[in-house]
This record gives structure tokens, C-alpha cells and sequence, in this order.
């Protein structure tokens, strides 16, 4: 099975499609014939942060697909449920649903404000929580509902220095761990997928997450999520994925292809991470 046989004439929702990673999955998803609800909070363009809902949108009609640009706070959890009915009520349906916007904020557990730590929790794991829920009627309708979080599989090394952050994003992999097992009788599958090496991004660059030779192209999360959604659901249910796992599950073993400068091999994320 090909991907496009899965998403084509399927609706897809993204969070976070703005920019970065959420709206290379938002065209990639399009490119493969999914209609998109793009979600995030940029509407109009700022020269410090390139890329707004509207341009995402507009690259998605330009692949001749059908787009829904929705402005979102998703600290606000009445703006999560309000994001939820809108998709319904343009499309009728929601057929995948990728989590991917995140706060990002590192530092030492004394050193984190109650403030800074209800943002990653809101938006990363509250709010991802809140659209699955709200969405899962849809999913259970469709013939072959997924549920999709940018999040990582668990690595406690990594905690130091950025445990808050990472209980955010962890959450959203216990989520779609409990999915995969509570909705698999009603047709609805459920994993995480996260980049085994730095993505380039905005927020890498902001946070100064190392440099160009150390990062890969968001692509590679894009065909990793391609790869696996091209595979029978339950292959892929229940299951904390890297990008590099699923290339590989797919007969990819070259991932130089997706480095952001030729001739470099990316280190592993987790050792970027992990304090020794």
C-alpha cells in the first residue's frame, strides 16, 4: 500500500502547521491527497518567525487539495474544542490527527516558573489530549482513524535539564499508547514519531540547538510519517517511532539524503540530550 491509497480524499489535522515540521507534514499529507485543517497560532507574518496558517494553506490549495486555515491558542482549551468542531463542520470528518505543536522550554527543575511549566504542559500534552478526545467519534467513523503525536519514546537520561519539557511531550506518547489499546476494536490506531537527529526549525535556531552540520530537513519526518501510514495499522499501532525506525522498516538504511549539509551524519538526538 502507498500512503496516498490511505489519505487520498481522507482529511487530516495539524496543529502547529504554520511552520517548521507542522507545515511540512501539513503539504506532505496534501501532496498524498488529504485535505488539511491547519492549526496554529500565526496569522499574519512576523519578520522574526517566518510562516502564518495562511501561507500553509495556500501551498496546500496550490498542491490541489482543499485547506481550512483555523487561528488557535491552544493554551486555551475552549479554542481546542472550538478548533475540534470547526474541522468537523467544513469537512464533515477528520480522518488523522497529528499533534505536533509543542512549547519548548529547557532548564533545571529549581529554576522552572509555575508560569513556563503550564505552558509546555498546556499546549504540549493538555491540549493534545483535548482534540483526541473531541475528535475520536470522527476517528472511530472513518474507516482507519489515526491518531499521530510529534512526541518521543521514553529515554530517562534525557530528563536532566529538561525534565518539565519532557513530561509534556511524554505524555502525549502515553496517550497514544492508551489509544492504540482502549480504540483498537473500534478501527482507531495510535503511535508517536520523533526525529532521531535535530531537525532544523525556527525553534532550533532560536534555542540555539546546535548548528546546520548537526540538523536534518524536516522531510524526514514527513516520508518516516508516509512509511508508516502506507503500512497496515496494526504494524504500526501502539508504537513509539523514530524516523529512523520507520525509513528503515520501509528498506531505507541512507539517511544523508535528509541532512541539511551534505556529507554530515547528524548524531543521535538522544546523545545531543542526554548529560553526561
Amino acid at each position: 500500500m502507498q500512503a496516498s491509497e490511505r489519505l487520498a480524499g481522507r482529511v487530516a489535522l495539524v496543529t502547529g502547521a504554520s511552520r517548521g515540521i507542522g507545515r511540512a507534514l501539513a503539504l506532505a499529507l496534501a501532496g498524498a491527497g488529504a485535505d488539511v485543517v491547519v492549526a496554529a497560532k500565526t496569522e499574519t507574518p512576523d519578520p522574526r518567525l517566518p510562516g502564518t496558517i495562511l501561507e500553509t494553506a495556500r501551498a496546500i490549495e496550490a498542491l490541489g487539495r482543499r485547506a481550512l486555515a483555523v487561528p488557535v491558542d491552544l493554551r486555551d482549551g475552549a479554542a481546542a474544542e472550538a478548533l475540534a468542531r470547526r474541522a468537523l463542520e467544513a469537512f464533515g470528518r477528520v480522518d488523522l490527527l497529528v499533534n505536533n505543536a509543542g512549547a519548548v522550554h529547557f532548564g533545571d527543575i529549581a529554576d522552572w516558573t509555575l508560569k513556563r511549566f503550564d505552558l509546555v504542559m498546556s499546549i504540549n500534552a493538555r491540549a493534545s489530549f483535548i482534540l483526541c478526545r473531541e475528535l475520536m467519534p470522527a476517528l472511530r467513523a472513518s474507516d482507519g482513524g489515526t491518531v499521530v503525536m510529534i512526541s518521543p519514546p521514553v529515554h530517562a537520561k534525557a530528563a536532566p535539564h529538561k525534565a518539565p519539557y519532557l513530561a509534556s511531550k511524554i505524555a502525549m506518547t502515553m496517550i497514544a499508547h492508551a489509544i492504540a489499546v482502549e480504540e483498537k476494536d473500534r478501527g482507531v490506531s495510535a503511535f508517536s514519531l520523533w526525529p532521531a537527529a535535530m531537525i532544523e526549525t525556527a525553534a532550533t535556531i532560536r534555542h540555539g540547538l546546535g548548528e546546520p552540520a548537526q540538523w536534518r530537513k524536516p522531510e524526514i519526518v514527513c516520508d518516516a510519517l508516509l512509511a508508516l501510514l502506507a503500512r497496515p495499522p496494526a504494524e504500526v499501532t501502539g508504537r513509539a517511532w523514530t524516523d529512523e525506525e520507520a525509513l528503515a522498516a520501509s528498506g531505507v538504511t541512507d539517511f544523508s539524503p535528509w541532512s541539511c549539509v551534505p556529507g554530515t551524519q547528524p548524531p543521535p538526538l538522544s546523545l545531543q540530550w542526554v548529560s553526561e
